[in-house]
Protein backbone atom coordinates (compact mmCIF):
# COMPACT_ATOMS: atom_id res chain seq x y z
CA UNK A 1 0.00 0.00 0.00
CA UNK A 2 2.74 2.30 0.82
CA UNK A 3 4.57 1.47 -2.26
CA UNK A 4 1.71 2.61 -4.00
CA UNK A 5 1.15 5.76 -2.64
CA UNK A 6 4.79 6.72 -3.45
CA UNK A 7 4.07 5.47 -6.75
CA UNK A 8 1.29 7.94 -7.13
CA UNK A 9 3.32 10.67 -5.74
CA UNK A 10 6.10 10.03 -7.67
CA UNK A 11 3.97 10.17 -11.02
CA UNK A 12 1.60 13.35 -9.86
CA UNK A 13 5.01 15.32 -8.66
CA UNK A 14 6.24 14.42 -12.70
CA UNK A 15 3.29 15.41 -14.19
CA UNK A 16 3.74 18.83 -12.67
CA UNK A 17 7.18 19.23 -13.81
CA UNK A 18 6.47 18.47 -16.93
CA UNK A 19 6.04 21.34 -19.63
CA UNK A 20 3.71 21.33 -21.94
CA UNK A 21 4.84 21.09 -25.75
CA UNK A 22 3.57 24.82 -27.05
CA UNK A 23 6.00 26.26 -23.70
CA UNK A 24 8.59 24.17 -24.86
CA UNK A 25 8.43 25.10 -28.74
CA UNK A 26 8.06 29.10 -27.22
CA UNK A 27 11.40 28.39 -24.92
CA UNK A 28 13.25 26.97 -27.93
CA UNK A 29 11.99 29.65 -30.07
CA UNK A 30 13.53 32.20 -27.71
CA UNK A 31 16.50 30.43 -27.17
CA UNK A 32 16.96 30.22 -31.08
CA UNK A 33 16.62 33.95 -31.08
CA UNK A 34 18.85 34.82 -28.09
CA UNK A 35 21.73 32.16 -29.59
CA UNK A 36 21.32 34.18 -33.18
CA UNK A 37 21.53 37.62 -31.02
CA UNK A 38 25.06 36.12 -29.78
CA UNK A 39 26.60 34.82 -33.00
CA UNK A 40 25.29 36.91 -36.00
CA UNK A 41 27.44 40.19 -34.90
CA UNK A 42 30.51 38.47 -34.64
CA UNK A 43 29.71 36.65 -38.32
CA UNK A 44 28.85 40.70 -39.72
CA UNK A 45 32.17 41.66 -37.84
CA UNK A 46 34.13 38.64 -39.83
CA UNK A 47 32.10 39.35 -42.51
CA UNK A 48 33.84 43.03 -42.65
CA UNK A 49 36.94 41.84 -42.02
CA UNK A 50 37.01 39.96 -45.29
CA UNK A 51 35.82 42.67 -47.22
CA UNK A 52 37.81 45.19 -49.47
CA UNK A 53 37.97 48.68 -48.66
CA UNK A 54 36.93 49.69 -51.39
CA UNK A 55 33.75 48.13 -50.99
CA UNK A 56 33.35 49.38 -47.60
CA UNK A 57 33.97 52.80 -48.72
CA UNK A 58 31.39 52.32 -51.72
CA UNK A 59 28.36 50.41 -50.44
CA UNK A 60 29.23 50.39 -46.29
CA UNK A 61 29.10 47.59 -43.99
CA UNK A 62 27.23 44.48 -45.62
CA UNK A 63 26.78 40.98 -44.75
CA UNK A 64 27.29 39.90 -47.97
CA UNK A 65 29.92 42.07 -49.63
CA UNK A 66 30.68 43.03 -53.07
CA UNK A 67 34.19 42.26 -52.81
CA UNK A 68 36.36 40.03 -51.12
CA UNK A 69 39.89 40.86 -49.31
CA UNK A 70 42.20 39.37 -47.07
CA UNK A 71 44.17 42.64 -46.91
CA UNK A 72 43.04 43.14 -43.04
CA UNK A 73 44.55 40.55 -42.43
CA UNK A 74 47.63 40.82 -44.06
CA UNK A 75 47.58 44.17 -42.64
CA UNK A 76 47.92 42.75 -39.28
CA UNK A 77 50.28 40.31 -40.31
CA UNK A 78 52.42 42.94 -41.24
CA UNK A 79 52.01 44.60 -37.38
CA UNK A 80 52.53 41.16 -36.36
CA UNK A 81 55.12 42.76 -33.39
CA UNK A 82 52.65 44.94 -31.97
CA UNK A 83 49.86 42.34 -31.98
CA UNK A 84 52.10 40.23 -30.27
CA UNK A 85 53.29 42.23 -27.86
CA UNK A 86 49.34 43.77 -27.13
CA UNK A 87 48.50 39.48 -26.75
CA UNK A 88 51.24 38.51 -24.75
CA UNK A 89 50.42 41.55 -21.94
CA UNK A 90 46.42 40.20 -22.50
CA UNK A 91 47.10 36.28 -21.60
CA UNK A 92 49.79 37.44 -19.08
CA UNK A 93 47.10 40.32 -17.13
CA UNK A 94 44.44 37.79 -18.10
CA UNK A 95 45.80 34.27 -16.60
CA UNK A 96 48.24 35.70 -13.24
CA UNK A 97 44.73 38.32 -12.32
CA UNK A 98 42.28 34.71 -13.00
CA UNK A 99 44.71 32.82 -10.68
CA UNK A 100 45.13 35.97 -8.06
CA UNK A 101 41.34 36.78 -7.98
CA UNK A 102 40.43 33.44 -7.50
CA UNK A 103 42.98 32.71 -4.52
CA UNK A 104 41.85 35.19 -3.09
CA UNK A 105 37.86 35.74 -3.26
CA UNK A 106 37.87 31.64 -2.64
CA UNK A 107 40.11 32.69 0.53
CA UNK A 108 37.72 35.47 1.21
CA UNK A 109 34.64 33.70 1.09
CA UNK A 110 35.27 30.52 2.87
CA UNK A 111 36.39 33.01 6.12
CA UNK A 112 33.56 35.05 6.03
CA UNK A 113 31.01 32.02 5.49
CA UNK A 114 32.55 30.55 9.06
CA UNK A 115 30.15 31.39 11.74
CA UNK A 116 33.06 30.96 14.61
CA UNK A 117 35.36 33.65 13.04
CA UNK A 118 34.86 37.04 15.48
CA UNK A 119 35.26 39.14 13.18
CA UNK A 120 32.91 37.97 10.68
CA UNK A 121 30.43 40.67 10.82
CA UNK A 122 33.02 43.40 10.42
CA UNK A 123 34.73 42.20 7.27
CA UNK A 124 31.44 40.93 5.81
CA UNK A 125 30.49 44.96 5.73
CA UNK A 126 33.38 45.92 4.45
CA UNK A 127 33.14 43.42 1.76
CA UNK A 128 29.40 44.22 1.19
CA UNK A 129 29.83 48.43 1.39
CA UNK A 130 31.48 48.06 -1.92
CA UNK A 131 28.45 46.56 -4.09
CA UNK A 132 26.28 49.86 -2.94
CA UNK A 133 29.06 52.60 -3.81
CA UNK A 134 32.93 53.17 -4.01
CA UNK A 135 35.19 55.62 -3.44
CA UNK A 136 35.08 57.50 -6.78
CA UNK A 137 37.05 56.96 -9.98
CA UNK A 138 39.29 59.71 -8.43
CA UNK A 139 39.95 58.59 -5.37
CA UNK A 140 40.83 55.14 -7.15
CA UNK A 141 43.49 56.80 -9.89
CA UNK A 142 45.09 58.50 -6.44
CA UNK A 143 45.50 55.48 -4.20
CA UNK A 144 46.91 53.15 -7.24
CA UNK A 145 49.40 55.99 -8.74
CA UNK A 146 50.18 58.03 -5.93
CA UNK A 147 50.37 55.51 -3.15
CA UNK A 148 51.23 52.10 -4.67
CA UNK A 149 52.83 53.55 -7.64
CA UNK A 150 50.93 51.50 -10.61
CA UNK A 151 50.88 53.70 -13.08
CA UNK A 152 52.57 52.28 -16.56
CA UNK A 153 52.75 48.66 -14.57
CA UNK A 154 51.19 45.18 -15.68
CA UNK A 155 50.20 45.27 -12.09
CA UNK A 156 47.77 48.19 -12.94
CA UNK A 157 45.45 45.75 -15.23
CA UNK A 158 45.65 43.23 -12.33
CA UNK A 159 45.06 43.97 -9.10
CA UNK A 160 42.00 46.73 -9.57
CA UNK A 161 39.86 43.71 -10.89
CA UNK A 162 41.28 41.11 -8.42
CA UNK A 163 38.64 40.90 -5.81
CA UNK A 164 34.86 41.93 -6.64
CA UNK A 165 32.54 41.91 -3.68
CA UNK A 166 29.34 39.79 -5.42
CA UNK A 167 31.71 37.36 -6.09
CA UNK A 168 33.32 36.96 -2.72
CA UNK A 169 29.28 36.86 -1.32
CA UNK A 170 29.02 33.94 -3.87
CA UNK A 171 31.88 32.29 -2.24
CA UNK A 172 30.35 32.74 1.19
CA UNK A 173 27.05 31.74 -0.28
CA UNK A 174 28.34 28.18 -1.49
CA UNK A 175 30.17 27.50 1.37
CA UNK A 176 28.16 28.46 4.27
CA UNK A 177 25.45 25.84 2.20
CA UNK A 178 27.37 23.53 1.08
CA UNK A 179 30.05 22.93 4.19
CA UNK A 180 28.15 22.50 6.98
CA UNK A 181 29.96 23.19 10.79
CA UNK A 182 29.74 19.72 11.84
CA UNK A 183 32.46 18.89 8.94
CA UNK A 184 34.45 21.18 9.94
CA UNK A 185 34.38 20.66 13.63
CA UNK A 186 34.79 16.97 12.91
CA UNK A 187 38.16 18.01 11.21
CA UNK A 188 39.31 20.15 13.98
CA UNK A 189 38.68 17.58 16.72
CA UNK A 190 41.37 15.50 14.21
CA UNK A 191 43.73 18.27 14.74
CA UNK A 192 43.03 19.68 10.95
CA UNK A 193 44.19 23.68 10.71
CA UNK A 194 42.40 25.66 9.06
CA UNK A 195 44.41 25.41 5.70
CA UNK A 196 43.99 22.28 5.69
CA UNK A 197 39.97 22.09 6.27
CA UNK A 198 40.25 24.77 3.31
CA UNK A 199 42.62 22.82 0.98
CA UNK A 200 41.60 18.60 1.72
CA UNK A 201 37.75 19.94 2.21
CA UNK A 202 36.42 22.84 1.16
CA UNK A 203 38.77 22.96 -2.26
CA UNK A 204 37.54 19.88 -3.75
CA UNK A 205 33.93 20.30 -2.99
CA UNK A 206 33.92 23.68 -4.92
CA UNK A 207 34.80 23.23 -8.33
CA UNK A 208 31.98 24.13 -9.89
CA UNK A 209 32.02 27.71 -7.68
CA UNK A 210 36.23 27.87 -8.92
CA UNK A 211 35.17 27.30 -12.58
CA UNK A 212 32.60 30.79 -12.36
CA UNK A 213 34.51 33.02 -10.59
CA UNK A 214 37.23 32.11 -12.69
CA UNK A 215 35.06 32.37 -15.92
CA UNK A 216 34.25 35.95 -14.40
CA UNK A 217 37.02 37.05 -14.31
CA UNK A 218 39.00 35.61 -17.18
CA UNK A 219 35.97 37.39 -19.30
CA UNK A 220 36.87 40.34 -16.84
CA UNK A 221 40.23 40.85 -17.17
CA UNK A 222 40.02 39.66 -21.31
CA UNK A 223 37.73 42.70 -22.22
CA UNK A 224 38.56 44.76 -20.19
CA UNK A 225 40.10 48.64 -21.51
CA UNK A 226 39.60 50.67 -19.36
CA UNK A 227 42.01 50.16 -16.50
CA UNK A 228 45.02 50.49 -19.64
CA UNK A 229 43.27 54.29 -20.41
CA UNK A 230 43.28 55.08 -16.77
CA UNK A 231 46.78 53.87 -16.04
CA UNK A 232 48.94 53.08 -18.91
CA UNK A 233 50.57 55.34 -21.28
CA UNK A 234 53.29 53.18 -22.00
CA UNK A 235 52.62 51.25 -25.52
CA UNK A 236 54.54 47.93 -24.61
CA UNK A 237 51.98 47.70 -22.02
CA UNK A 238 48.71 47.89 -24.36
CA UNK A 239 46.44 44.90 -24.18
CA UNK A 240 44.57 43.72 -27.37
CA UNK A 241 41.59 45.42 -25.85
CA UNK A 242 43.31 48.94 -25.09
CA UNK A 243 44.91 48.35 -28.48
CA UNK A 244 41.54 48.04 -30.45
CA UNK A 245 40.17 51.47 -28.37
CA UNK A 246 43.10 52.90 -29.21
CA UNK A 247 42.72 51.94 -33.46
CA UNK A 248 39.05 52.78 -33.27
CA UNK A 249 39.79 56.38 -31.53
CA UNK A 250 42.49 57.05 -33.49
CA UNK A 251 43.96 55.26 -36.07
CA UNK A 252 47.06 57.43 -36.78
CA UNK A 253 48.75 55.47 -34.06
CA UNK A 254 48.93 52.45 -36.41
CA UNK A 255 50.05 54.74 -38.89
CA UNK A 256 53.07 56.23 -36.56
CA UNK A 257 54.82 52.86 -36.11
CA UNK A 258 57.89 53.68 -37.63
CA UNK A 259 58.98 50.09 -38.30
CA UNK A 260 57.35 50.25 -42.08
CA UNK A 261 59.84 53.08 -43.06
CA UNK A 262 56.88 55.16 -45.02
CA UNK A 263 55.16 58.21 -44.41
CA UNK A 264 52.29 58.43 -42.64
CA UNK A 265 50.19 59.87 -45.39
CA UNK A 266 50.99 56.94 -47.55
CA UNK A 267 50.68 54.29 -44.85
CA UNK A 268 47.36 55.84 -44.01
CA UNK A 269 46.32 55.67 -47.95
CA UNK A 270 47.61 51.99 -48.13
CA UNK A 271 46.09 50.46 -45.19
CA UNK A 272 42.48 48.88 -44.68
CA UNK A 273 40.66 50.91 -42.05
CA UNK A 274 37.71 49.64 -41.25
CA UNK A 275 38.61 46.10 -42.25
CA UNK A 276 41.66 46.24 -39.59
CA UNK A 277 39.41 47.23 -36.63
CA UNK A 278 37.26 44.25 -37.67
CA UNK A 279 40.04 41.93 -37.98
CA UNK A 280 41.59 42.57 -34.54
CA UNK A 281 38.23 42.29 -32.60
CA UNK A 282 37.84 38.98 -34.85
CA UNK A 283 41.60 38.32 -32.67
CA UNK A 284 40.12 39.59 -29.55
CA UNK A 285 36.80 37.26 -29.49
CA UNK A 286 38.68 33.76 -30.87
CA UNK A 287 40.92 33.20 -27.84
CA UNK A 288 38.15 34.20 -24.77
CA UNK A 289 35.44 32.37 -27.06
CA UNK A 290 37.75 28.78 -26.93
CA UNK A 291 38.18 29.05 -23.26
CA UNK A 292 34.17 28.34 -22.47
CA UNK A 293 33.82 24.74 -23.62
CA UNK A 294 36.51 24.35 -21.05
CA UNK A 295 34.65 25.77 -18.20
CA UNK A 296 31.34 24.88 -19.75
CA UNK A 297 30.86 21.53 -17.50
CA UNK A 298 31.25 23.40 -13.99
CA UNK A 299 29.89 26.97 -14.65
CA UNK A 300 26.55 25.26 -15.56
CA UNK A 301 26.73 23.51 -11.95
CA UNK A 302 28.37 26.92 -10.29
CA UNK A 303 25.02 28.95 -11.99
CA UNK A 304 23.09 26.89 -8.79
CA UNK A 305 25.59 28.70 -6.23
CA UNK A 306 23.38 30.00 -2.90
CA UNK A 307 19.65 28.61 -5.12
CA UNK A 308 16.96 27.76 -2.77
CA UNK A 309 16.59 23.84 -2.66
CA UNK A 310 13.44 22.63 -2.07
Amino acid sequence: MAKKKKDLDLASSSHLNQIQGSTNAIFNVIFVILALACIIPVVFIFMISISSEHSIKMNGYQFIPSAYSLDSYKFLLREGQMILTALGVSVAVTVIGTILGVILTMLMGYVLSRSTYKLNGFFTMVVFIPMIFNGGMISSYVVNTQFLNLKNSIWALILPLCVSSFNVVICKTFFKTNIPESIIESAQIDGATQFQIFGKIALPLSKPLMATIALFLTFGYWNDWFQSSLYISDTKLYSLQALLDHVQRNIEMMANNPSLGVTTAQYMNSMPKEGARMAMAIIIIIPIACCYPFFQKYFISGLTVGAVKG
